[in-house]
């Protein structure tokens, strides 16, 4: 797309909007009926914000771009290549701020430039989006190709004294142009966080002072091994049975209980996405093009159904290892590696209502969970 094209603007009005919706349905803790305990909703947020964040800042460059790239035939998503700039210009946002003017000066040759040849300052525009783009790049945390783990939650399985850790961490995936999400409960045999984290009693040591969420796993003798783990284990072509498998493999004190991955997207926006269509011809007699979109996601879900203990013996030892329950019942689950998923469609009342008078919704939203979005209510489930 061109970023001269109006097609750009209403591109960046709808995603922004789905993901303001996705937002709406994951804070309504009543409608997801989820547990205190469970950090699912919570830990998404914070990923969808740094993903409301890159948009924001993509919006800002295409100010002083000539194109801006989607998968338009895909996921819907600016395509990798912006995502991979915008996490260089991360880096090096702050000298290249310090070298454009401030945004005052900027404005005030603006006017004048206005005043004094009667012509608009294109020139002076472009160096105030990039400005614009550099700030919002400075200021929040962007989706980066992979963000790395974090530690959100600290428990203890009483039945074998083992600290249970809750970790998250999400990537981009360039080749499907996806953005997703991990968590991971994992259990930690190590004798250092025993030490460290259970009381003789077995209960959680309350003297220690955990300020969750901590940045990496929490045993700090693993934490740059699983980070490097994270970074060649968070493609979207790997099943989440493949991952956490190869994780059970990899640590001799990991022991990996469950492990789900949100996959977002795709996204379709009519007259701009050509990834559905049937869903992108039904979605262009929407009357409103702010409302002419729907986001999908997949949430994947493995666990393991019993743990085999390990074996010590005088010629060779074995550690003990996960079996994961996949579901072979289920084709798609199966097709997935996973134990259990569900697929979501969010989409605003009034493209509903197009889909729905098509005659086309119950072949749409087959298979999918259904969330509808009117105003700053969403009601599941229609």
């Amino acid at each position: 797309m061109t970023t001269a094209d109006p097609t750009v603007q209403q591109y960046f009005q709808t995603v922004r909007a789905a993901f303001e919706g996705l937002e709406i349905y994951l804070d309504d803790t009543g409608r997801n009926n989820r547990p205190a305990r469970d950090l699912t909703s919570s830990l998404l947020m914070k990923h969808v914000e740094r993903l409301k964040t890159s948009l924001r800042c993509w919006e800002n460059k295409t100010g002083f771009l000539e194109r801006f790239r989607i998968s338009r035939a895909e996921s819907g998503f600016p395509t990798y290549q912006n995502v991979l700039e915008l996490e260089n210009d991360r880096k090096t946002a702050p000298d290249k701020l310090a070298q454009i003017p401030e945004g005052n000066k900027l404005r005030a040759e603006m006017v004048d430039f206005i005043l004094r040849n009667k012509a608009f300052p294109e020139a002076l525009q472009g160096r105030m989006a990039e400005r614009l783009y550099l700030e919002e790049v400075v200021k929040g945390e962007v989706f980066s190709p992979v963000i790395l783990p974090e530690t959100s939650g600290v428990s203890i399985n009483s039945d074998n004294r083992r600290p249970v850790i809750v970790c998250n961490w999400a990537a981009f995936d360039g080749s499907q142009t996806l953005p997703m999400i991990y968590i991971a409960k994992i259990e930690d045999s190590s004798e250092n966080m025993a030490r460290m984290l259970i009381t003789p009693s077995g209960r959680l040591n309350t003297d220690i002072d955990i300020p969750l969420p901590v940045g990496g796993l929490l045993n700090p003798e693993l934490a740059a091994m699983f980070d490097n783990f994270v970074i060649r284990n968070s493609s979207y072509a790997l099943s989440p049975v493949t991952i956490v498998t190869n994780m059970d493999k990899d640590f001799e004190t990991l022991h990996p209980k469950q492990l789900r991955r949100v996959v977002i997207g795709p996204f379709y926006s009519a007259g701009i996405t050509e990834n559905n269509a049937v869903i992108n011809g039904i979605l262009s007699r929407v009357r409103k093009p702010e409302n002419a979109w729907l986001l999908t996601w997949t949430v994947q879900e493995v666990f393991s159904t019993r743990e085999k203990p390990g074996v010590k013996g005088f010629f060779s030892s074995t550690k003990a290892s996960q079996e994961f329950h996949i579901d072979t019942t289920n084709m798609e689950a199966s097709r997935m590696g996973v134990s259990a998923f569900e697929k979501h469609a969010l989409v605003p009342h009034e493209a509903y209502q197009a889909l729905y008078a098509s005659n086309e919704a119950e072949q749409i939203f087959a298979g999918y969970k259904v969330h509808v979005i009117s105003g700053n209510q969403v009601t599941s489930e229609v």
